[in-house]
C-alpha cells in the first residue's frame, strides 16, 4: 500500500480548514493559515476579541440587522481569521512580510488592506465571497488570488 503525502496547498487548505472548525461566528466558520517556505508562521479564525463574550452568548448583530455577505462589516463583533492570523503573528513578533495565506474563503475589502499592508504576496482560497472592492485592491497592490478546490485539488487563478 502506497503512502499518499498530501502537496503542500492540499496540506495548509486543510490546516485552514481545521483551524475553521475553532470559530465562533454564527454565520460562516473561516480560518487562516500563514505560511512562509512550507513552514506554519501563524493560524487565525473569526470569533469575538479576548475576554469578550462570543456571538453565541449574546447572538450576531448582522443576523439580527439581515445584513449581507460582503457589505457593513463593521457591524461584527468578531475579528476574522485573517486578522487574527496577522495579529498572533504581530504579537509572537513573527513577520509575515513574503508569505502566503490560506483560507477557507475569500477575504473581505477590510482583510484584503490588512493582507496588502502585511506583505503578504499571495492568498489560497478555498470559496469565494462576494467583495469586489478586495479583489480590486489585490489587482492594485500585486497580490495573488488563487481558488484551491480542496476536493479536485484544482488551482483557478482569479487574480
Amino acid at each position: 500500500m502506497k503512502n499518499e503525502r498530501p502537496l503542500w496547498n492540499e496540506y495548509f487548505m486543510k490546516i485552514a480548514y481545521l483551524v475553521s472548525s475553532r470559530s465562533t461566528c454564527l454565520r460562516r466558520k473561516v480560518g487562516a493559515v500563514i505560511v512562509r517556505d512550507n513552514q506554519i508562521l501563524s493560524t487565525g479564525y473569526n470569533g469575538a476579541p479576548k475576554g469578550v463574550a462570543h456571538c453565541a452568548e449574546v447572538g450576531c448583530l448582522r443576523e439580527k440587522l439581515k445584513v449581507p455577505p460582503g457589505e457593513r462589516h463593521e457591524l461584527c463583533r468578531g475579528v476574522h481569521a485573517e486578522q487574527n492570523a496577522i495579529i498572533q503573528a504581530a504579537v509572537n513578533g513573527t513577520s509575515v512580510k513574503d508569505a502566503v495565506m490560506y483560507c477557507n474563503h475569500q477575504p473581505c475589502s477590510i482583510c484584503g488592506k490588512m493582507i496588502i499592508n502585511a506583505e503578504i504576496k499571495t492568498v489560497y482560497i478555498g470559496k469565494p465571497y462576494p467583495d469586489k472592492l478586495a479583489e480590486d485592491m489585490f489587482i492594485d497592490a500585486g497580490v495573488q488570488m488563487i481558488l484551491y478546490d480542496i476536493k479536485t485539488k484544482e488551482l483557478k487563478r482569479i487574480i
